[in-house]
């Protein structure tokens, strides 16, 4: 199980959003993610550049015919830190839940 564990480098939403997309798939096609996280190509090359320095994604890079193919998918590190991170969300939003009156002791 992994740990809760908040990561600032995956917080930003642009980041958070672009890593939560790459979780849910293996392998991501760079037009899918720039519909899909609402970016420029250069703002989605910058974060798919800095989540890669990060170790938390690969990519890879092709050509098909005169076009550059780009794809990216979730390293296991990148996971790892991605199922953390959603576990300390999840542990703020629980502490932050009201609690019923009815059942304190």
């Amino acid at each position: 199980m992994t740990k809760a564990r908040f990561d600032e480098l995956i917080h930003p939403s642009t980041r958070l959003s672009l890593v939560a997309t790459l979780a849910a798939a293996d392998w991501a096609e760079f037009a899918f993610l720039k519909d899909r996280v609402g970016l420029s190509d250069s703002a989605l090359s910058k974060q798919l550049a800095t989540l890669e320095d990060a170790g938390y994604v690969l990519t890879d890079r092709r050509l098909d015919g005169n076009r550059r193919k780009v794809r990216a998918r979730l390293t296991e590190r990148g996971r790892d830190a991605f199922t953390g991170h959603v576990a300390a969300l999840q542990d703020i939003v629980a502490a932050a839940t009201p609690v019923d009156p009815a059942t304190r002791s």
